[in-house]
C-alpha cells in the first residue's frame, strides 16, 4: 500500500460511491492539471504553479523533462517529488503517455502490442516502474493505454498480446496496492468503453484493473453522451482526464472551445462519489501551459455542482 496516507489509493470500487449513492453528503470534485501540458516548466515550478492556482493535484507524466522513469537515481528523485507534493498539499496520479520516453524515433513506441516480445516487455517494464513510483508517491492510480494495433496484426492476436503484456503490470499493481487505470484512446486497439470491458473479461476481472475515463474521448467517439459515459463507467473509475473536444475529431481543446456541455458531466461525476483526480489534459498547449492552467480551474469550478446531499439514485438533491 502507499506510504503516503493522505494521498494513497483506495481499494474500494470508485471511492466514496457508496456514501454518495445512499443519501450521504456528496464531496466536491478534486481537480488537477497534467504535467504533459506544462512540459516547458521545471517540475518544481509546475507543481508550485498548480498549488498557487488552487488545484487539488497533478497528473504526473513520467518523462525525461520531469520525473524520468529511466533515470539511474529514480528512487531518490521520487522521494524528493513525494516530499514536494506533501509540502504543497497536492494529490497525484501517475500517467504514462510520454511520447518518446522509450524510443526517440517512435512516438509512444514500443507498445504493448508490438510484434517483438522484447519490445512489449520494455513497455510493460516501464509500467511496472510507474507502479513503483506511484506507490512511493502515494498516487491514486497509474494510467496507461493499449497502443495502436500494428500493421499486419489481426485483432485476436492483438488482444492476446495486450492481456499477456499487462499480466506482470497487474501483479505489480496488486502488490503495491495501486490501481492500474487503462484509458480507451481513439485509434488504439482499446478505443472505447466496450473495449475496456473486453479486456476486463479477458483478464478475469482482476481487482486492480480500473479505468481512466477521458471526457473528451467520450465526446469524440462514444455512442453515449459524456454524462452517460460517466454513469456507465462509474464502478471502474480510477482516474479521469478532461478537456474539450468535438464529435469525430480527436483534438484536445481548451475548456469551452469545443462541444461538451460540462455541467451535466461534472454533476454525473460528483453523483458517483468519485474521489480521485479529474485532470485537465492539454499536451499540445504546453507552450502556454501556465495560461491554460490558470484559465481551466475557474471554468471547472463554475461548471461543477455545489457540494450537497444526494438522493438514493446518486443525483444531487435540492437543498433549503
Amino acid at each position: 500500500m502507499s506510504r503516503n496516507p493522505n494521498h494513497g489509493p483506495t481499494q474500494a470500487p470508485n471511492p466514496g460511491a457508496e456514501d454518495a449513492g445512499a443519501g450521504g453528503v456528496a464531496r466536491p470534485l478534486r481537480f488537477g492539471y497534467g504535467t504533459n501540458g506544462l512540459a516547458d516548466l521545471r517540475l518544481d515550478d509546475a507543481l508550485a504553479l498548480l498549488a498557487d492556482l488552487g488545484y487539488d493535484g497533478v497528473g504526473l507524466t513520467l518523462d525525461h523533462m520531469h520525473l524520468d522513469p529511466l533515470a539511474d537515481d529514480l528512487a531518490a528523485r521520487t522521494r524528493r517529488v513525494a516530499r514536494r507534493l506533501d509540502a504543497l498539499g497536492l494529490g497525484v496520479t501517475v500517467e504514462t503517455g510520454a511520447r518518446y520516453v522509450l524510443d526517440p524515433r517512435r512516438k509512444h513506441g514500443p507498445s504493448l502490442l508490438d510484434p517483438d516480445p522484447e519490445d512489449r516487455a520494455r513497455r510493460a517494464g516501464l509500467l511496472v516502474r510507474a507502479v513503483r513510483v506511484a506507490a512511493d508517491l502515494g498516487a491514486h492510480a497509474v494510467h496507461c493505454f493499449s497502443g495502436v494495433t500494428p500493421a499486419g496484426t489481426d485483432e485476436d492476436t492483438a488482444w492476446k498480446r495486450l492481456a499477456e503484456a499487462l499480466a506482470p503490470v497487474l501483479d505489480a499493481a496488486a502488490t503495491a496496492g495501486v490501481p492500474l487505470a487503462v484509458e480507451p484512446e481513439p485509434g488504439h486497439l482499446l478505443a472505447t468503453l466496450a473495449d475496456f470491458h473486453t479486456l476486463r473479461r479477458t483478464l478475469g476481472d482482476p481487482g486492480h484493473l480500473g479505468l481512466t475515463l477521458d471526457i473528451g474521448h467520450c465526446q469524440c467517439l462514444e455512442p453515449l453522451p459524456p454524462a452517460d459515459c460517466v454513469r456507465a463507467a462509474a464502478p471502474w473509475l480510477r482516474h479521469v482526464q478532461i478537456e474539450d473536444m468535438r464529435r469525430g475529431v480527436h483534438e484536445h481543446l481548451p475548456l469551452g472551445d469545443g462541444e461538451i456541455d460540462f455541467p451535466p458531466v461534472l454533476e454525473a461525476l460528483a453523483a458517483t462519489g468519485y474521489q480521485g483526480l479529474t485532470v485537465v489534459e492539454l499536451p499540445r498547449h504546453s507552450h502556454a501551459g501556465p495560461h491554460f492552467a490558470e484559465r481551466s480551474l475557474p471554468f471547472l469550478r463554475r461548471a461543477a455542482p455545489a457540494p450537497g446531499r444526494t438522493n438514493r439514485s446518486g443525483e444531487p438533491s435540492a437543498t433549503h
